[in-house]
Order: C-alpha cells, then sequence, then structure tokens
C-alpha cells in the first residue's frame, strides 16, 4: 500500500493559559460531582435501609487523564465493593478505558484528513490538551488508525437482510486531500429507515461519480440483503448515479437536489442577476402546491431564456424530478428536497480538509470520512412526520403533500355538515 504523504509541523511552545486552567479546573467538579450522583444513585437503589448494606464504597481506582477540547482533566472514579461479588459500578459519564471525549474523537479524523502526521499529533494538539497528551503518542494513533480499519470494514460488509428505507440521499463527495487516483472521489448514501431516523448507509470510493461505481455501490448493497427499494432517492445531477440506481433499483422515484441545482443554474447568470434569480428559484420549490410552483417554473424560465439560455435550460431538463416531492407527505419536504443530510456533515470537511503533496492512501481517506459521518450520524434528526412513511411505504397516494384518503374524509364531513 502506497504511504499516507504529510506535513510536518513545527513544535509550538508551551503556554499556560490560566483562563483554560480556570476552565479546566471547573471541568474537573463538574465530573467529580457527576461521578459522585452517580454512585448515589447506585447505592440507593440496591442498599435497603432495613438491611446490612450490600454496596460499600471502597476508595477509588487510579487517577487517569480525559483528553477534552479544553485539554487534559483529569478524574478519579470511586471504587463499590458488592459484599456478593456479583454485581459492579460503572460509570456512564467515564466508562471503563476511555481516554478521550467524543469531541476529541471527532478531532482525530479530521487532523488526519488535513495532512497530520502521526508523528506529529502531540505537537499539534498541545496548545489544545496541554503538555500532558500522552496518550496521543504516534503508537496510540497507528493503533486508533488500525481499529478505525477494522471497523469501517466491518460497516461495509454488515448484513442489512433486516433494514427497510424508505428514502435514499446520494452524493459524491471531493475533497481537498485527495486519494491516491486523482480522479477518485467520496460516494455516500445515507437512508432513512421505517422510523424515521437517518442511517448512515454507504460510503466507496468512486471514479468521477461514473455509473460504474454507482452501480457497483448499491449492486454491493442488494447482496448483502437490501433487496427492497426505497420510495424515493434524492441526488444531484450526476447521470452516472441516477442511470445505476434505475438499473438496481428501477421502481424508486428521482429527485433532484435543490441546493445542487439552484448552484448551477446561478453559476450561468451574471453576479448582478443572482440575488434576484434565487428569489424566484425559491418561490419554485417553496410553493404550496405543485400548480403555484409550475406557475413559478414558467416565469423564471419567461424571465431569463431570451439573454441566459443556458441557465433555463439546465433548469427545465429537470423539471418533474424537482418536482417530485410534491407527491410525498408535505411534512417531509424540507428533508427530501435536497441532499442536506449530506452535505450539512461534509461542509466542514470539505474547507479543512487539507490537500497535501501527492494523496493519501484510498483506505485512510475513506476511513477517516467514515469516522465522521460516524460521528455526525448521532446529530442527525429524526424525520418530521415520520408516521407517515407507513403510508409512503404502502404506496398511499399523496396529492400537493397531503394524503388523499384525509383530503377525502375532510370533503365528506363538509358535505355531511
Amino acid at each position: 500500500m502506497q504511504k499516507d504523504n504529510v506535513i510536518t509541523l513545527k513544535k509550538p511552545e508551551t503556554n499556560n493559559d490560566l483562563l483554560t486552567e480556570v476552565i479546566r479546573n471547573g471541568a474537573r467538579q463538574l465530573l467529580a460531582a457527576a461521578i459522585e450522583a452517580e454512585v448515589k444513585e447506585f447505592l440507593d437503589h440496591h442498599n435497603h435501609s432495613d438491611a446490612k448494606a450490600r454496596f460499600v464504597r471502597n476508595g477509588y481506582l487510579p487517577e487517569r487523564e480525559i483528553q477534552t477540547g479544553i485539554g487534559s482533566v483529569a478524574v478519579e472514579v470511586p471504587r463499590i465493593r458488592d459484599r456478593e461479588s456479583k454485581i459492579r459500578f460503572g460509570s456512564s459519564v467515564i466508562p471503563k478505558y476511555l481516554r478521550r471525549s467524543i469531541s476529541m474523537n471527532e478531532f482525530l479524523p479530521l487532523l488526519y484528513l488535513k495532512g497530520i502526521s502521526t508523528n506529529d499529533f502531540v505537537d499539534a494538539l498541545t496548545p489544545l490538551v496541554g503538555d500532558n497528551a500522552k496518550n496521543l503518542s504516534p503508537g496510540v494513533i497507528s493503533r486508533l488508525k488500525a481499529e478505525w480499519e477494522d471497523e469501517y470494514e466491518v460497516f461495509r460488509k454488515r448484513d442489512l437482510s433486516k433494514k427497510r428505507y424508505v428514502y435514499f440521499w446520494a452524493d459524491g463527495i471531493h475533497l481537498q486531500a485527495r486519494m491516491e487516483g486523482s480522479a477518485e472521489c467520496v460516494l455516500v448514501i445515507v437512508g432513512a429507515t421505517e422510523q424515521g431516523t437517518k442511517e448512515l448507509l454507504a460510503i466507496e470510493g468512486g471514479h468521477r461519480e461514473s455509473k460504474e461505481s454507482w452501480l457497483s455501490l448499491l449492486l454491493n448493497l442488494k447482496n448483502r440483503g437490501l433487496t427492497l427499494a426505497p420510495k424515493l432517492s434524492v441526488g444531484d445531477g450526476a447521470l452516472g448515479f441516477w442511470g445505476a440506481l434505475t438499473e438496481a433499483y428501477g421502481e424508486t422515484r428521482h429527485q433532484r437536489c435543490w441546493f445542487h441545482k439552484m448552484g448551477n443554474v446561478l453559476d450561468k447568470l451574471p453576479k448582478s442577476l443572482q440575488v434576484q434569480a434565487t428569489k424566484q428559484l425559491q418561490e419554485i420549490w417553496m410553493s404550496e402546491t405543485r400548480s403555484k410552483a409550475y406557475s413559478a417554473f414558467d416565469l423564471f424560465v419567461k424571465t431569463y431564456e431570451s439573454k441566459y439560455f443556458k441557465a433555463t435550460e439546465c433548469l427545465q431538463k429537470d423539471k418533474e424530478e424537482l418536482l417530485a416531492f410534491y407527491d410525498f407527505p408535505a411534512e417531509q419536504w424540507a428533508h427530501i428536497r435536497t441532499t442536506n443530510p449530506i452535505e450539512s456533515t461534509f461542509a466542514t470537511v470539505r474547507h479543512r480538509t487539507y490537500k497535501a503533496k501527492g494523496a493519501f492512501s484510498r483506505t485512510t481517506i475513506l476511513t477517516m470520512v467514515f469516522k465522521l459521518c460516524e460521528s455526525a450520524e448521532k446529530r442527525w434528526n429524526r424525520l418530521r412526520g415520520f408516521n407517515y412513511l407507513a403510508d409512503v411505504i404502502r404506496d398511499v397516494k399523496f396529492n400537493d403533500g397531503i394524503r388523499q384518503e384525509m383530503k377525502n374524509e375532510s370533503v365528506n364531513e363538509r358535505d355531511a355538515a
């Protein structure tokens, strides 16, 4: 495997920041109070006042330092002794073996993508975590990287036969930090489950978002058990994905991403018109009904077609695919009009990755992106109107976002009155 290219950092000067020390001491006190509260709750729950206490305090475990975004914080976890030796106390605030906060675990892959060498992690993070960053040595970083690669392999080979996704969001991510092949990009799919939760479904390397790359990814999902097609897939205008989707999941509806489409259209207009054009494009996808959207669509074309034909042509070629969301619950329109679940996750990664000389290995890029997405997944919001997903799965008809059965019931009630 080709070695990753890296940049070298100069060792920073140690800076004893009084404010940071004050914040760090406050964090120690808060952690101690939180752990003591856990201990008290544990003892109160298991010990009964009418009997001899089964669980008693037995000193503290050895002090350890947790690397956080405000530096190294020393903690001591109380030890609890069970007279019957069956139940053990474990802190949920400071789990066993924890050495880094979750925010630090997100930060480390980002630094790797930025081109920081394993030998330079301690130097790079000393201003943040202090001089005691002993658990960020090159050996530890290398072991972490190996563990992350194993986790990524498990993720990309996991069984999907018990999964059902109602929606797909798909995008090809081009990072400044390049893989070995300059034409490579990262193909990402996020799925919405029947319960309305968003899950990271796939991350693979692809060749210029080609149909062959996307088809390989989609067929791999089918081979691992994901045989039921999503009802709708959201993506940009990359023809490779849509051709592959039609071949792999022919019954899936197509929704073009308005975020990408607006950017493509505006690029074909002079800057002096872009603010006005943006408002006119927003009037299309923010319309309450499909008929109003058609009217706003036609007005935009009529306004710009004579002088800026390429802009209107770009918009018109995906007209129906841009408005497919009107056939789905209105509560979910904000989710399915764009590839925002992917865009928001990669916004920071795109701007902060460093284009080092040469390129990273394919495995390194995909592994680090996987870890960043895995962390971001915990913050993804559940779909609004998730209770309508069962209707979407049953192919209940929605017109302008309203379920037709409900609309008919409202008409009947009005006529009866």
